[in-house]
């Protein structure tokens, strides 16, 4: 079972929290074991699963994300955001978690984050649930 979302972005690089979304997905989807996938169809977001306690943590990653690839770094591409294709390929399009007992099988503190790093902008996501 396949379910897309829209989310709506607020910043140019904004880290969210989707966990609940996620888990509300495989609920629906009435599996009780298996595996569920997030496919993110943006070349310049992605997704990635993190500490979701200390909102701290998401500040880090995008300070130092910022720091490693700055927004203007002499880049060529015409639409001014490679920064945004290049911190794309820290992340990653898509993910898979453990479905275990119809909840997603994340650790204690954990959480998936949709990962914005061209915004605003009106984006979706993708969760797939396979039985296993």
């Amino acid at each position: 079972m396949t379910k897309k979302f829209g989310i709506k972005t607020k910043n140019r690089v904004e880290l969210i929290d989707i966990t609940a979304l996620v888990q509300k997905a495989v609920q629906e989807s009435g599996i009780a074991e298996g595996t569920c996938t997030v496919f993110i169809p943006h070349t310049t977001a992605g997704v990635t699963i993190n500490e979701n306690a200390d909102p701290d943590v998401v500040r880090d990653i995008e300070m130092h994300l910022a720091k490693l690839v700055p927004e203007h770094g002499g880049f060529r591409h015409g639409e001014g955001n490679s920064d945004s294709h290049i911190k794309a390929l820290f992340t990653g399009a898509s993910l898979t978690v453990i479905v275990d007992r119809n909840k997603l099988l994340l650790g204690t503190w954990q959480g998936i984050y949709f990962c914005e790093y061209d915004g605003p902008r009106d984006r979706q996501f993708y969760v797939n649930t396979i039985a296993g």
